[in-house]
């Protein structure tokens, strides 16, 4: 278990804020997190073992290595995970070492590349008219095309380009969705109120 924390702290320090590592001790399910690095879930050292990790306790036979699997963070953001059953002597398992990959992060790059090599004319004006009832994977696709629009992660925006953001999503129609205000906050790092106020704002 000490060398396998050697390798969840290397791989934490080779990805610093983009991949967050964990090391679960499956010999106590209950307090299994031993290690983690980067922490990007807000789970805490001694928190219980997740689904993956009581699947491999019960069944010594469970895949050893399950890889890049869609995952989401608990303030919605995407991961890409992957889980590394570890086991003993006698083939059990012991322990399981995973990456959750924060993808959220390389969207701009992603989209940055897709409008490079684009050749329809399909990034004319928008629609006049304004969409109801956007649910939050939506909304969360609009906030990243917008930042991605300005070279830069939500969370990374300036203050005037965060209340540009907001200002364009409310004209758009994005504050008629149900929790739009938290989901909007919860992506760019301010509160809930903030976004209210900005909304409120005109442009100087």
């Amino acid at each position: 278990m000490r060398e396998a924390e050697k390798i969840a702290l290397a791989l934490g320090r080779m990805f610093p804020g983009l991949c967050e590592v964990v090391l679960h001790d499956l010999r106590d399910p209950r307090h299994a997190i031993r290690a983690i690095e980067n922490n990007l879930s807000g789970r805490q050292v001694g928190d219980s073992a997740t689904e993956l990790g009581l699947a491999r306790i019960e069944d010594p036979d469970y895949p050893g290595v399950i890889q890049n699997y869609p995952n989401q963070f608990p303030d919605g953001r995407p991961a890409k995970s992957t889980s590394i059953g570890i086991k003993n002597a006698s083939g059990q398992y012991v322990a399981a070492l995973c990456l959750n990959l924060d993808v959220s992060v390389l969207s701009p790059v992603a989209l940055a590349l897709a409008n490079l090599v684009a050749t329809d004319a399909e990034h004319g004006e928008r629609p006049l008219e304004a969409l109801r009832d956007r649910n939050a994977r939506e909304l969360r696709r609009a906030v990243e095309e917008l930042a991605a629009e300005r070279g830069a992660t939500p969370r990374s925006l300036g203050r005037e380009d965060k209340k540009a953001l907001v200002r364009r999503l409310h004209q758009e129609g994005y504050f008629d969705s149900r929790d739009a205000a938290r989901t909007i906050a919860d992506l760019l790092g301010v509160s809930r109120a903030t976004v209210y106020n900005y909304a409120r704002q005109k442009p100087s």
